[in-house]
């Protein structure tokens, strides 16, 4: 019981994280996102990567807030089931993420989802 409300919270901390990342994909500023995303600045200031920057960032947010969200719309053992749903897809796009854009990735997002997946199952 105790590792599965550690899942719990981790799965929370997963959906906040990814609306944190949605904030920085949208709003931050290309400094910021540069650092962020191991992207060059200059690269990050043109438009066409600021577009595909919030496009991505429109796709963490709705990730996040549906992380959130489905707490108030199922009860266990429901609820427990679409955040392992959630949370494999998270992992899954973490692992592509990882591989073509940068490294943190892994260890961002895809460590802390697949332990939170891991966790729900107990």
């Amino acid at each position: 019981m105790i590792l599965r409300n550690i899942g719990i919270l981790l799965t929370i901390i997963v959906g906040i994280e990814h609306i944190g990342i949605m904030w920085l994909e949208i709003f931050g500023k290309p400094d910021l996102q540069a650092k962020s995303f191991d992207m060059d600045v200059d690269f990050v200031k043109q438009p066409t990567a600021k577009t595909a920057l919030a496009n991505q960032g429109i796709y963490n947010g709705m990730l996040g807030l549906l992380i959130l969200i489905v707490f108030f719309f199922f009860r266990m053992p429901t609820l427990i089931t679409v955040w392992q749903l959630l949370l494999a897809f998270v992992v899954v796009v973490a692992i592509f993420g990882g591989f073509t854009a940068s490294k943190k990735i892994f260890v961002v997002q895809m460590l802390p989802a697949l332990i939170a997946f891991i966790l729900l199952f107990f």
